[in-house]
């Protein structure tokens, strides 16, 4: 097993421009973004206030100029690379609603492709321009909503599955569908498939406002081909985690009532949550981890102080009117940027894919032996 060195959670910052509501209502623009030092400035748009701004620093800052090309090239695509290298990874969007945390998960085709696209195009860059590896690429999509873990791939995408734990593979969903996918064209299937289950209601904050967390989980197995004659091939697994939160929000403003309402405080519960493993393991002082108070983080468990690389996307507005959520947005990416985790490959699973198939081949051409010998024979 490879040694694990702690490796800081890297944090970035993704600043949106003023939408067209916020400038035809003369909204000013609050948030400073210097993307060469990573800094990120915040003034207090209150008219009485002398306080200077809020200045915090990040792994990086993009203002609303940064391509989604840019995003995925300096902070996505070396988690990519890992995970094609048998570790574990996990990029995952935080932010206010209507901040564009889908437009950076997700966005749209060509230019305007997000991180998750982008990832797919180059895994299968990996997979075919590596001659010398066997490859296993398999490819589950859920969501967390009012609590309850849904398998967005399955025929009842309604049914709530249960947070499992095994002592050796860590916390999964059991029954979750994972389908094995051979392309570009077939992730972005399952994909589509997925999101056209996922729950969206309008908000007065976002028309399409996410109403649950999504998890699209890409497991990469690799095996090296050359070693892969004798059974004694080393097999090397990749889980990569692309998780699109739910926006943070105050009831008072998205106008929230009935399902609304009780979907945003099931939402700010779990983020809450999220907030206080992250204050636990930055704090150290405290030997408990909360990890199990919502499922949100049970399923983040490895991503936050485990074996996973893990970025975290904090996405904002730069308006006056979301002074607080802005601050508070900074405030939980400031302290996440302390969590240190202990990413290791991961070597030889008892639970690989890939070794279950070689073991099948070699039974069957065994068995295919015998009855071509039987037939000779005859």
């Amino acid at each position: 097993m490879s040694g694990a060195n702690p490796e800081a959670v890297k944090v970035v910052v993704r600043c949106r421009p003023l939408n067209s509501k916020e400038k035809a209502d003369g909204r000013q623009q609050i948030v400073d973004m210097d993307t060469k030092s990573g800094q990120v400035s915040l003034r207090n748009p209150a008219a009485d206030s002398s306080e200077a701004p809020k200045t915090f620093t990040f792994d990086a800052a993009y203002d609303a100029n940064c391509t989604q090309e840019q995003i995925f090239e300096q902070s996505a695509k070396p988690i990519v690379n890992s995970c094609m290298q048998g570790y574990n990874g996990t990029i995952f969007a935080y932010g206010q609603t209507g901040t564009g945390k889908s437009h950076t998960m997700t966005g749209q085709p060509g230019e305007q492709a997000g991180i998750i696209p982008r990832s797919f195009a180059h895994i299968f860059e990996g997979v075919e321009g590596s001659s010398d590896t066997q490859w296993m690429v398999r490819a589950s999509f859920l969501e967390i909503y009012n609590e309850e873990v849904r398998d967005l791939l399955s025929k009842d995408p309604k049914n709530k599955l249960d947070v499992k734990e095994h002592k050796e593979s860590g916390v999964y969903v059991k029954g979750l569908n994972a389908f094995v996918v051979k392309s570009v064209p077939e992730l972005q299937n399952v994909l589509a498939v997925g999101d056209k289950n996922r729950s969206t209601g309008a908000t007065m904050m976002n028309q399409d406002s996410s109403r649950s967390h999504s998890i699209f989980s890409i497991t990469i197995e690799g095996m090296d081909k050359n070693a892969a004659a004798n059974s004694e091939g080393h097999i090397r697994v990749g889980k990569l985690n692309l998780v699109d939160l739910a926006g943070s929000e105050r009831q008072s403003k998205t106008g929230a009532t009935g399902d609304r309402l009780k979907e945003a405080t099931k939402i700010n519960l779990s983020l809450s949550a999220l907030g206080n493993v992250i204050s636990a393991l930055v704090d150290g002082k405290s030997g408990h981890i909360p990890y199990r108070d919502s499922k949100l983080t049970r399923l983040l468990q490895d991503s936050l102080g485990g074996n996973t690389k893990t970025v975290m996307v904090a996405n904002m507005g730069p308006a006056d009117w979301n002074y607080d959520e802005t601050l508070s947005t900074l405030r939980y990416a400031n302290r996440a940027k302390n969590i240190k985790n202990k990413p290791r490959i991961n070597e030889d699973p008892k639970d690989a894919m890939l070794r279950e198939f070689q073991d099948e081949i070699k039974r069957l051409k065994e068995l295919l032996e015998v009855c071509v010998g039987k037939a000779c024979q005859e």
